[in-house]
Formats: structure tokens, sequence, C-alpha cells
């Protein structure tokens, strides 16, 4: 079976004075893959990134965390420092997760349930579900 290539095998490859030859790395990434659906790689991982629920709390522990707040109350002119866990709603997704927050308090917003503090961080008393009084650690 004759090669179809005979008749240009002993020919050397093309060169053009104004195009220098490519480097081997160009060459190998010009075959290198590429992302056929933009975006698949990120939408799988959004997929699988896992978010928590919020948590209904009982009627007693919601008046475990008022009598918490109310021993605050008492003590706010000494900016205590606190550590909150709160409930942060996911942007993208149904759920959310539970962070610590760490900060000086400075006030008690009861008209629009907030803790304020010190850095201007404010939390909805509704997203909290524990308070310590500290950092928290140890």
């Amino acid at each position: 079976m004759p090669d179809n290539y005979d008749d240009i095998k002993h020919l050397s490859r093309p060169q053009y004075d104004d195009l220098p030859p490519m480097s081997m790395h160009d060459r190998a990434a010009q075959f290198s893959p590429f992302a056929a659906l933009v975006g698949y790689d990120d939408a799988v991982a959004e997929t699988a990134r896992l978010t928590d629920k919020r948590i209904e709390l009982s009627e007693e522990h919601m008046e475990e965390l008022d009598r918490i707040t109310a021993g605050i109350r008492e003590i706010i002119d000494t900016r205590p420092l606190l550590t909150l866990t709160r409930f942060v709603p996911d942007k993208r997704k149904d759920g959310g997760s539970y962070v610590d927050f760490t900060g000086e308090l400075r006030r008690i917003d009861d008209i629009q349930r907030l803790f304020i503090f010190t850095d201007k961080t404010e939390i909805p008393m509704d997203d909290i579900i524990a308070i310590r009084q500290g950092s928290g650690q140890g």
C-alpha cells in the first residue's frame, strides 16, 4: 500500500523571513485542553458547596438568649467583649453558615433588633444562636 505523503516527506519545513519558528512550548500549547463549556467547573463546584440549614431555636433557648442579653445591658457601658455565633445566609443558594464574631459591643438597638459593635458591625438579634462574654476561646 503506497504512502500518500511520499511526494512531500523529503521536503523541509517551510521557513518564513518575517515569522520566526514557533517554540516547542508554544506549539504544545496549541494542543492543550481547553474549557469547551466556560463556567462549567465553577457551576459544578457551586453545586457541590454545602450550606447549613438555619436552626429553629426552642422557646427555652430564646429565653436563655434574652436572659444573657439582659445581663449584658447592665454592663453595656463597659463595652463588653462578646463572641456571637450567628447564621449568615448564603447569597447564592438556600441555607448559609454559622460563624463566630468577636467584638466590643457599643449598644443594643431594640427597635431594629441589632447588636451594634464599636467597629460598626451590626448583627441582627434573630440571627444569633449563642452569646459568650470574652473571646469565646478556651
